[in-house]
């Protein structure tokens, strides 16, 4: 039997590598870098890493499994899969079983394996994550856009989504929706999932609900659209965001019963990719799902530092006429600066592209271009606000839960500082 791939998809897939650039986020923080080691003052606001540490609970916990060398099952270590199922069964309300999860080394490599076992084209809202759509790309795979507006808090409403449901009936449709949002900071409200969820039954629709920041929703009051719609929604999620974790390289998808053909096949992928996740790492993880006190601390700490934030940098970005919508969760601002459209391209600056560029260059605030989120149109930059002293500041609002963060806090007033400084470049153009 001939097992050697056509030359056909050989050359298919290596056109699109060649047409697929290297990750926004990786390379504005590779560029960030750079600059710094050249000695120019940079505000890091481009790459989407948490800020914070790794809690000390999971270190201790990897220390203790340093030693461990076997390979785990493909499908995941079973305890941390167990984990795993009771935190999500716990938080929305669900019945999943440890069998219905798949370990991964981060969510980002499950999302591809998910897109290359499907037959299906990919449904994105715009603004989304910056690797959504060049996974599909890679892959082959038709990619439909579906715009949102500030206006609508950068949500993806069920009114559009049905627009588009009624117009593609022939070939099965993958939603990724993203709560909390990057780029936007978004959250849905319930009534908003169920009105979504409605027009996904309706429509036979799959949904991958990435919910990689739902542990930094700033109320705590995340909900996954999985509640309103299980037979149809993967939950994707992992440690990298609300543990800190993302070096750690660990994330999970768990499967409705109905959609196990898929998970099957997954299981197959990573048999013959990348054979499990490292063994101290699962080992470690676990505790980050069974929530003991020292865990609970560490993220009841991160929310309020990042709800902190996320309102006074708001402030700050609109009190400069720099437009954003304040996040609900996560740690980013999308930022509107139409206002100065006639003053920017009377300097030649005709598009976000080349505003992150010059921006970079003449004040140091290193952002990214909405074009990186699917905003084709308008000047629109996606800001993460995450370079500050963040080990400090913990340690500080888990002694004193009720400390208040400002403009004055000390950590934050370099931070605070890149509002004003995009600020005064603005107008003094």
């Amino acid at each position: 039997m001939n097992t050697d791939v056509s030359t056909d998809h050989r050359i298919a897939l290596s056109a699109a590598l060649q047409n697929v650039p290297k990750s926004a986020t990786l390379a504005i923080n590779e560029k960030s870098k750079q600059l710094q080691l050249e000695g120019k003052d940079v505000i890091r606001l481009g790459l989407g890493q948490s800020p914070f540490p790794v809690p000390d609970i999971m270190l201790q916990s990897l220390r203790e499994y340093v030693s461990a060398k076997d390979y785990m099952a493909v499908q995941g270590y079973l305890p941390l899969r167990e984990a795993i199922t009771a935190f999500i069964n716990r938080t929305e309300q669900l019945s999943r079983k440890a069998e219905d999860v798949i370990i991964g080394p981060g969510s980002k490599e499950l999302l591809f394996g998910l897109q290359m076992v499907m037959d299906c084209d990919l449904v994105l809202p715009s603004p989304c994550w910056v690797s959504y759509e060049p996974q599909a790309r890679l892959l082959g795979k038709t990619v439909h856009w579906l715009a949102c507006r500030a206006e609508d808090g950068w949500k993806l409403t069920a009114e559009s989504l049905e627009e588009h449901c009624k117009k593609h009936t022939t070939k099965q449709q993958l939603l990724i929706l993203n709560s909390p949002n990057n780029p936007s900071g978004a959250c849905f409200t319930e009534q908003e999932l169920i009105a979504l969820a409605d027009v996904a039954k309706k429509y036979n629709l799959y949904i991958l609900s990435d919910e990689i920041y739902s542990e930094l929703h700033y109320q705590g009051q995340h909900q996954s659209i999985a509640r309103y719609y299980p037979q149809g929604t993967i939950i994707s999620n992992g440690i990298s965001k609300w543990a800190g974790a993302g070096g750690w390289r660990l994330g999970f998808f768990i499967f409705p019963q109905n959609l196990k053909p898929i998970l099957k096949l997954m299981i197959v992928l990573a048999s013959e990719t990348f054979t499990s996740v490292s063994a101290p790492i699962q080992m470690a993880s676990i505790c980050a799902f069974e929530k003991p006190p020292e865990m609970v601390s560490y993220i009841h700490a991160c929310r309020k530092i990042m709800q902190s934030i996320g309102i006074n940098f708001s402030q700050r970005l609109n009190q400069q006429q720099i437009q954003t919508v304040e996040p609900s969760g996560g740690f980013y601002n999308l930022v509107d600066f139409s206002t100065f459209e006639q003053k920017l391209a009377a300097n030649g600056i005709h598009n976000a592209n080349q505003l992150s560029q010059k921006m970079l260059e003449e004040t140091g605030i290193a952002g990214l271009p909405g074009k990186d989120f699917g905003l084709q149109q308008g000047l629109l930059m996606r800001l993460a606000f995450v370079d500050f002293d963040s080990s400090s500041l913990l340690r500080q609002v888990i002694k004193d839960p009720d400390i208040v963060l400002n403009s004055e806090t000390t950590e934050l007033r370099r931070l605070f500082s890149a509002a004003e400084r995009m600020g005064n470049w603005l107008h003094n153009l």
